[in-house]
């Protein structure tokens, strides 16, 4: 029996009967967008943080919880993109004998983190906004309107960097840390219009609405990034890839008669794993229906990191758990 392919420095050990391996650097295609991510992830960093200050004093002064509940959203986004560049750091350090895999998780961990604090300060802003229905005070709209412009324009800059230096669409990472930068934008733009409303009506029930309405857009934007780092961390099957297809493909090399023990999961962001046992005709060669198999995998799911193990009709094995 011979079993997978390709050296990695994750995995160079060799266990009874399959050994463990991969191809041509997926080191290379995870760290590809690494210093552009970093530079995006900083620039934002340093935007939301001075802009976090700016809305929270102003929300002190003009008496705005829509300001002040923004800035508490740029708070829980400074604390993400500074969470993000952490585990970006972190994610980089090589593989050891305790971690095999490395510290690529951290970022999904990172991630699952943000969505977390994204719904803790929700919480706090729809509490605070509730109290404020029912006396709403005065709020000095006009101030409130310039500081939340200024609040806009700097989240825009924000995303336009991390969209110009990063990988917003694969790092899930990165993609948390933009979803919250675009979260704040939708509620500098909300405070704009609180302070609208306020300014031609006197009407400061209008604050703690337009405060709600943030509060249920940072709401979505985590629940997305939430259900997704569990998905990754509860080894769930990549998004865009159909397990059912992938046993069909195996099913297709010439000689092979049945695909087991079939699973394919996230290590971080944009780099998937797959592991199976393939069941072959005794006559056929083992290497020869292993490098079709790989080979496959990487072409048709840009699957690089397999761990296949070949078996023919003599191996018995006890029944798998899962």
């Amino acid at each position: 029996m011979t079993h997978s392919t390709h050296q990695h420095p994750a995995h160079d050990h060799h266990d009874h009967g399959h050994s463990h391996g991969h191809a041509h650097g997926h080191h290379d295609h995870a760290h590809a967008h690494m210093p552009n991510n970093k530079k995006g992830l900083a620039i934002a960093l340093i935007i939301t943080t001075g802009i976090m200050f700016l809305e929270f004093f102003g929300g002190l002064i003009t008496n705005s919880l829509a300001l002040l509940s923004d800035s508490g959203h740029m708070l829980s986004d400074a604390g993400a993109l500074a969470l993000s560049l952490v585990a970006m750091f972190l994610s980089a350090k090589a593989p050891s004998a305790q971690k095999s895999y490395g510290f690529y998780r951290f970022e999904i961990l990172a991630a699952l983190l943000n969505g977390i604090a994204l719904f803790v300060i929700a919480g706090f802003i729809i509490w605070e906004a509730y109290e404020r229905f029912f006396e709403p005070p005065t709020v000095a709209s006009g101030s409130m309107m310039a500081i939340a412009f200024i609040g806009l324009l700097a989240n825009l800059l924000s995303a336009w960097f991390l969209m110009r230096k990063s990988d917003v669409k694969e790092n899930i990472n990165v993609r948390s840390a933009y979803l919250h930068v675009l979260g704040d934008a939708l509620g500098s733009v909300g405070a704009i219009v609180a302070g609208l409303i306020m300014s031609l009506t006197s009407w400061y029930v209008a604050d703690p609405i337009i405060s709600v309405l943030v509060a249920l857009l940072i709401l979505k934007s985590a629940w997305g990034v939430i259900k997704n780092a569990v998905h990754i961390l509860m080894e769930g099957t990549p998004a865009g890839i159909d397990s059912a297809q992938v046993r069909e493909t195996l099913m297709q090399v010439d000689g092979v008669v049945d695909v087991h023990d079939l699973h394919i999961w996230t290590i971080t962001s944009g780099l998937n794993s797959l592991s199976c046992h393939l069941v072959i005709e005794d006559k056929k060669d083992h290497q020869t229906v292993l490098q079709e198999a790989v080979r496959l995998i990487e072409e048709k799911f840009n699957i690089a990191h397999t761990t296949i193990q070949v078996e023919n009709g003599q191996l018995q094995h006890g029944e798998l758990k899962v």
